[in-house]
Order: structure tokens, then C-alpha cells, then sequence
């Protein structure tokens, strides 16, 4: 045999997965790319929470939920370097059914995520050059087919694409925080909330403060996630510790890329270059609140691109929108090897249709699962990006509340001499990064509005639905190995299942409960006219609440049913 041959089998694994030798810089390229591609979505931020409510977010964030989530990924990824990530991080700690849940929860808002980036990059080409439904639907469908065949390539060639377009959005976003600072005119934080006052001022009533805080902290969070996407493809990758070292790297850097520019932006786009660019009357952008209120993706609003363009000339305005739809291809690309993966592993282990498993021989990649990634794509790039979403954000602090759990139960249960990255300050500074994320994510179940909610619940249940029936379908864990992972010839599915699905439907019930109570509290005054005028249906808000309303007494009545049922069809220990 060969060398080339011996080398070949050395990085080819038993079920076909290549492994690729990738340094810590295109490590962290990737990261970036699944973690941010440019501070686009940020622009969103300013009118609904206020240009210094906004900043103070994108300052504290990354403490608060960032960071724990990167050095939690570091620390299991480190001592779990396996393909499927999160999801065997969770399968290990709180076994099959709840690590399903994971893996499907965070795969899915993946594939959805995906489609965001593709609207995205269709929105900013169609809105510059006036392309019309079919020229924008035909750029979306080759931006797909393309980056499914590099993806099918190989995660090599997916990290030389990330690390090439990472560094030109990071030299965009530089060029509008130089140009920015350059030019300050004004004070960036202020007004601090979107109602124009400024923190301390009295009048601003408790529930507009959620109002503010919500609506930001709901893109802030979604801007500042991803980092766990990386560990999906740790098997994929020779050695796997490159991945911890390039996660503590990346934090910094997104935050840079995030901060400096938003900064810089909101310092220098004062009244009159506002009214010059959107060609209205300096008494028309005062009359909104400043300029801070136009600040938005959509056409008629201003953003980072004009931040150069006012300062330095037109011809950067032409730019900004490539780099734009090049950041979007960035991360599109990136993530459709992270949800790949999540599917894959689930495959592997007979909880979703085994096709997923089919590897390319010649790329040692799993092209079935990438394939499902761009027809899915195709399908929900044709709605609006208000539709696609809702259940997103959702699902995937659904998953994130997992990982943390995981990290918790795994601190004890790994042997020390596994763990390549622990993170410092023992078990006590463990809870705390851990803690804090969860009871954030809680509060963002519910202030991210009705729609969100609802939409995130019926993603959320869409997770023992499904286990119930590729369970019952492919066998699971059981057939895998039914001394370590017995199953329950009377339901099919694992031993204690029943009644783990009795425990979240518990859970389901206590969060429609309070959702219940809650949101028309925070909506009550504003409600109707909003969905209303988000959704042109009349008593929308009424309804969505008495849907929440049926869904919870039917969550409590399940509840009580598998709990019944669980003590009749499970053994008493497990």
C-alpha cells in the first residue's frame, strides 16, 4: 500500500466523512461567517430600541450571551469533537429524546436562517437595481445552487470561500467606522430609547422600556449566535482543537465589526445629511425624531452604506450593496455545512430518514443532507422575511437552552483528562454563564410578540411529534445498541419517553400560561393596530390570543394524559 493510499485512510473515517486539516484563522473566518458576515441587521435595531439603548446592547451582549455560549461550545467541544455537535453534546447529557429535541430545534432554525440570508441578498440586489420579482427570484435560486455544489465539495473548500469574502466585509465595516470617526458631529448615544428621551428621564412607563429593550434584544441575539454551529463539523476537521482557540478569537472581532461601525454611523449621519440623502426637508427627518429613526433594510431608509457615501462620495454606495449581498453569500455558505450536519447525525442514529447518511465518495461529504438544505431554501426564499422569521429566533433558544443545561450535567460527568479547553473559575463561574443566558432567553420567549410566539410553540412541538414518529419509524438509539439504550416494546420508543414528553408538555403548559397572562399586558394597547397593520387581518391579536389560550389547556390535558399513561407502560426505574 502506498503512502498516498495510508494518508487517504488516515482521513477518511468509517463512515466515509473526510477529515480536513484546517488552520485556526480559517477557523475563525467560518466562525465569523456563521456568526455575523457584517453588522447588516443591526440597522433594524436603532428606530425600535434607540440609538443608545441599541449600542448598550451590542456592548453587554456578547458578555451575557455570546461569551458563555462560545466558552460553553469550547469547553464541550474540546472534549466532544464529533460530528452532530450540540446535539451528542445533549443526547450525552439528558439522553435520546431530549437531544433530538436539540438537534432538531437548532438544525431547523438553521435551514430557516439560511433562507433569511438568501431574501436578504435578493432585497439589497433587487432594491439597487430594480430587478423585479423574477430577476430577484432567479439571483436567490443561483445564489442557493451555487454554494450547495461548493458545499458539496467539501468543508475545505467551504473555509478558503468564508475566509476570502470574511475579510472583505471586514474591510467594508472598517472603511464606514474610519470614515464615521472621521467626520463625528454628534453625540451616538443619544437619544438613548426610540420615544427620543434619554435614560432617567421620567415618563417612560415600565412597559415601554420591555417594549425597547425586546424589540432589540430579539436582532441583538440573533446577531450574537452561532457559535456552538461550528462543533456540528468537528469530525470533519483533524484536529478539532483549532476550534475552541478560534471561538475565544472571534468574539472580539464580531464585536468590533458590530460596535465600531454603529457607532461611528450614528455620529456622523446627522439631520441634514439624512434629509440630503432620502431628498426630504431637514423638518421632515426632525419631525420623526432625527435621523436615527430612518435607519433600516428596507427602501426609503438609510444604513451603512450611506455612512461613506455622504462622507467620501457616491461610488461607495455601489459598493456597500455588493459587499452587502457578498456578506449574505458568506454566511449562507457557511451554514449550509453547519445544518447539513445536524441532520446527518441525526440520521446516524435512526432518528431521521437514513438517505441523510448517503456520503459522496469522492468529496467524503454528506450530499443528501446539503442537497435538503437548498431545496428547502428554494422553497421559503419565495415568502417575505417577515414570514420566514418568526419561528427562528425561537427555536434556537430553545436549543441554546439545552447546551447550557448540558454544560452544567457534563462538567461532572466528563473526566477531567478528556477535557483539551476548561473553562477557568470552577463549577460555581460554570452555573453563572450559564444561568444568566438561560433566564435571557426566557424573557425573549415572550417579548418578542404574539406572532413570534406562537409560531416559535408550534416549532417547539414540531420536536416530539416528529421523534414520536422517526422513532417509532428507524429505531433510534435502541437499534444502534439496545443493551446501552433498551427500548419499550409497549410505546415504541425509548425506556422513560412517556414520561419525558408528560414533563414538556408540562413545561409547554407553564410557558402558554404565562404567555397568556403576559402578552396582552404588553400588547394590550397596541396590539390590534399593529397586526393589523402587519398582517391586514382584523382582530388578529384577539384571536392569536385565544389560540394560545386553547393550545395551553390542551398542552395541560396531554400532560396529565402521558402521565397517566407513563405509569401503566414504564418500568418504575429506568
Amino acid at each position: 500500500m502506498s503512502d498516498v493510499q495510508k494518508t487517504a485512510k488516515v482521513d477518511v473515517d468509517e463512515l466515509g466523512i473526510k477529515k480536513h486539516d484546517l488552520k485556526v484563522s480559517t477557523v475563525v473566518f467560518m466562525i465569523f461567517c456563521l456568526c455575523a458576515a457584517g453588522a447588516y441587521g443591526i440597522e433594524e435595531m436603532i428606530p425600535e430600541s434607540g440609538p443608545g439603548l441599541t449600542l448598550v446592547m451590542l456592548i453587554v451582549l456578547p458578555f451575557i450571551w455570546s461569551t458563555p455560549l462560545g466558552l460553553v461550545a469550547s469547553e464541550l467541544g474540546s472534549a466532544r469533537p464529533q460530528e452532530g455537535g450540540y446535539y451528542k453534546w445533549v443526547q450525552e447529557a439528558l439522553g435520546e429524546f431530549w437531544g433530538f429535541q436539540a438537534g432538531w430545534w437548532r438544525t431547523i432554525s438553521i435551514y430557516i436562517d439560511n433562507t433569511l440570508y438568501v431574501i436578504l441578498a435578493g432585497g439589497y440586489l433587487a432594491n439597487e437595481f430594480d430587478l423585479g420579482w423574477g430577476g430577484e427570484f432567479a439571483f436567490k435560486a443561483g445564489m442557493i445552487i451555487i454554494f450547495t455544489y461548493i458545499n458539496i465539495r467539501g468543508v475545505r473548500d467551504v473555509g478558503i470561500v468564508s475566509t476570502i469574502l470574511s475579510i472583505l466585509v471586514m474591510v467594508a465595516f472598517g472603511m464606514v467606522a474610519i470614515s464615521g470617526f472621521m467626520n463625528w458631529e454628534q453625540n451616538a448615544f443619544i437619544p438613548f430609547t426610540a420615544d427620543g428621551e434619554i435614560m432617567g428621564v421620567s415618563g417612560i412607563g415600565f412597559a415601554d422600556w420591555v417594549y425597547y429593550i425586546g424589540m432589540g434584544i430579539a436582532i441583538g441575539m440573533w446577531m450574537y449566535s452561532g457559535y456552538e454551529s461550528m462543533s456540528t463539523v468537528a469530525g470533519e476537521v483533524k484536529d478539532p482543537q483549532v476550534i475552541p482557540k478560534a471561538t475565544m478569537l472571534t468574539v472580539p472581532l464580531i464585536m468590533s465589526v458590530y460596535i465600531f461601525p454603529t457607532m461611528a454611523g450614528l455620529a456622523t449621519l446627522t439631520d441634514e445629511k439624512v434629509a440630503n440623502i432620502l431628498g426630504i426637508s431637514v423638518e421632515e427627518v426632525a419631525e420623526e425624531g432625527g435621523a436615527w429613526a430612518f435607519w433600516g433594510t428596507e427602501a426609503g431608509s438609510i444604513g451603512y452604506s450611506d455612512v461613506v457615501t455622504s462622507n467620501w462620495g457616491p461610488a461607495f454606495g455601489l459598493f456597500f450593496v455588493i459587499v452587502a449581498v457578498l456578506a449574505q453569500c458568506s454566511i449562507y455558505n457557511t451554514y449550509i455545512a453547519s445544518g447539513s450536519r445536524g441532520f446527518f447525525a441525526l440520521a446516524e442514529d435512526n432518528l431521521a430518514p437514513p438517505i441523510m447518511v448517503k456520503v459522496d465518495k469522492k468529496h467524503g461529504v454528506p450530499y443528501v443532507a446539503v442537497l435538503s438544505v437548498g431545496i428547502v431554501n428554494l422553497i421559503l426564499c419565495m415568502f417575505a422575511f417577515k414570514v420566514v422569521v418568526v419561528i427562528d429566533v425561537f427555536l434556537l433558544i430553545s436549543a441554546y437552552v439545552m447546551i447550557f443545561i448540558s454544560a452544567l450535567i457534563l462538567r461532572n460527568r466528563i473526566p477531567e483528562e478528556e477535557r483539551k479547553f476548561k473553562i477557568p473559575g470552577g463549577y460555581g463561574f460554570l452555573a453563572v454563564i450559564c444561568i444568566v443566558p438561560m433566564l435571557i432567553a426566557f424573557i425573549a420567549f415572550f417579548i418578542n410578540g404574539t406572532d413570534y410566539f406562537i409560531g416559535g410553540m408550534v416549532g417547539i412541538v414540531s420536536g416530539p411529534v416528529l421523534y414520536y414518529i422517526w422513532r417509532r419509524m428507524y429505531g433510534g438509539l435502541t437499534k444502534k445498541d439496545p443493551v446501552r439504550y433498551p427500548g419499550n416494546p409497549k410505546t415504541g420508543m425509548a425506556v422513560g419517553d412517556v414520561r419525558r414528553m408528560s414533563v414538556m408538555f408540562g413545561i409547554l403548559t407553564v410557558m402558554g400560561v404565562i404567555g397568556s397572562l403576559f402578552l396582552p399586558w404588553f400588547e394590550g394597547d397596541w396590539g390590534d393596530e399593529w397586526y393589523l397593520e402587519v398582517y391586514g387581518l382584523e382582530g388578529l391579536f384577539g384571536t392569536m390570543l385565544l389560540w394560545i389560550r386553547i393550545a395551553t389547556g390542551a398542552a395541560a390535558l396531554l400532560t396529565i394524559v402521558l402521565a397517566i399513561v407513563a405509569s401503566k407502560v414504564e418500568p418504575k426505574k429506568e
